[in-house]
């Protein structure tokens, strides 16, 4: 931006003050540069405002974190990426997104397995058209899976959170979509990243896959939607969907995401709701209740042993 041209005001000012009398030329040249001086922090703050102005406004950011550790078979991998790709492109998630106040989401989607895989698979993109939800389609459908050793949650929610720090949009809400076979059993405690996850103002929701097959099935938990339930998820209206049998998983993704974008949770699930403090005091408590330890298995705690994945 150009400073004020002192120059013209002064000429200005002996036009005003007709060259003969030094007062009244000096109070006119006084006048006019405070003026312009004013114009051109009005000019500024303009400029600041537009520029605040550029980020879009969106309903919810969402962040699709997908499970691919190797209990998985290449088959069940495919079947997951099919189910994402069909779920977003659904016409009711779009009339989900078209209902929203803003009419738009940023969506972005990565994969994770160990602490150290976190691969993006499509960027953080709006969406607010079936033209974009089918776009994001294609790119997850372009993308291939290869499975990676352990489940670290931790890890994962750690990334999330990351991704979601760096959200290039102004988000009235900020959501990790986790999907995942196995209790955590390699890096940080997983109540811990959710904890520093919640108190970043965030949400996690989780779709426990509850299904058997694939080579590391065995090292699953029947409980894995309790555990889910009760060491995963948190945050205002956070929920869990589990998923017994591949032919449900389009399906479960598809209702997954509506609630997600609506800020709604499952009727039957409003009964669990806690809120970060009282899940906080609650934890050791209801989980050895219901015999799914949240620990890691690094911490040599947990009943789990340690995935061959």
């Amino acid at each position: 931006m150009r400073a004020p041209d002192h120059g013209s005001f002064i000429a200005s000012a002996r036009q005003v003050a007709g060259g003969s009398q030094p007062i009244v030329y000096l109070f006119a040249m006084r006048r006019l540069i405070r003026l312009g001086i004013a114009v051109w922090a009005l000019i500024g703050a303009l400029n600041i405002v537009s520029s605040a102005g550029a980020e879009e406004q969106v309903d919810v950011a969402l962040v699709i974190a997908v499970d691919v550790s190797r209990s998985m078979s290449p088959e069940e991998l495919l079947i997951q990426r099919k189910g994402y790709a069909a779920a977003i492109a659904s016409r009711d998630v779009v009339r989900a997104i078209e209902l929203g106040p803003y009419g738009r989401i940023g969506l972005m989607m990565f994969e994770w397995a160990n602490e150290s895989h976190a691969r993006e698979i499509v960027g953080w993109t709006v969406i607010e058209s079936q033209a974009d939800a089918l776009a994001f389609a294609e790119q997850v459908l372009a993308d291939s899976t290869y499975g990676q050793r352990r489940t670290s949650i931790s890890g994962a929610i750690r990334s999330a959170t990351a991704f979601l720090e760096d959200v290039p949009y102004v988000a009235s809400r900020r959501v990790i979509d986790i999907s995942g076979d196995g209790p955590n059993n390699q890096g940080f405690p997983v109540t811990q990243a959710r904890d520093a996850a919640i108190e970043r103002g965030l949400i996690i929701n989780g779709l426990p896959l509850m299904t058997t097959g694939g080579a590391g099935f065995q090292f699953n938990i029947k409980d894995l939607d309790v555990y889910y339930r009760r060491c995963v998820i948190g945050g205002p209206a956070s929920f869990v969907i589990p998923v017994n049998d591949w032919a449900q998983f389009p399906e479960a993704v598809r209702r997954k995401l509506i609630l997600e974008i609506g800020g709604r949770v499952p009727e039957r699930q409003r009964s669990f709701l806690l809120n970060s403090r009282s899940r906080s005091r609650m934890t050791v408590w209801s989980v050895r209740r219901s015999g799914s330890r949240c620990a890691s298995s690094t911490t040599g705690t947990s009943r789990h042993p340690p995935e061959k994945r």
